[in-house]
């Protein structure tokens, strides 16, 4: 009980800190989303509604306050489970959004490595979140107390 008090807002930290760099600091992070729907653009084939600067910029800051909110209520243990869930589901865009892109990739090394870097550290915190939002604490799940509540109060032959 007392780890799980230290540790999830230990872990909700860097969803908090990574939400609220990208609501003040969009411009970064609209390019890298830009960078991503061109690049899964060229492998799929597949037509993007082209999006304003704005409009990007407004979907990538939501997308920030989103993650920055359910950061915070897992620190706060409001909703964990639900939390940590929605925050597995907010960072799989990190995932695709860091994608390796051979051929950016070829021409800078260095930007490649930061991708790379950010990547694995997105493949990491969304394992996270979904082990976070799996544990019961040692609690039966709900699942498992409907079945119980259905055993205890079904009537037997006897009745």
């Amino acid at each position: 009980m007392l780890l799980r008090r230290l540790a999830r807002p230990l872990f909700a930290s860097w969803f908090v800190a990574e939400g609220l760099d990208v609501v003040r600091h969009p411009a970064a992070h609209t390019a890298d989303v830009r960078g991503a729907l061109a690049m899964i653009q060229r492998r799929t084939g597949l037509e993007i509604p082209a999006l304003s600067e704005r409009q990007l910029t407004s979907v990538v800051q939501a997308h920030g306050v989103a993650i920055a909110g359910a950061g915070a209520l897992l620190a706060a243990g409001r909703a964990p489970r639900t939390a940590a869930l929605a925050l597995a589901v907010l960072t799989a865009p990190l995932v695709v959004v860091n994608l390796p892109d051979k051929e950016a990739d070829q021409r800078d090394k260095v930007l490649a490595k930061a991708r790379r870097e950010r990547f694995v550290r997105a493949l990491a915190f969304t394992g996270g979140a979904i082990l976070v939002g799996i544990d019961r604490e040692g609690r039966p799940g709900v699942s498992w107390r409907m079945h119980d509540a259905w055993d205890r109060h079904k009537p037997t032959s006897d009745d």
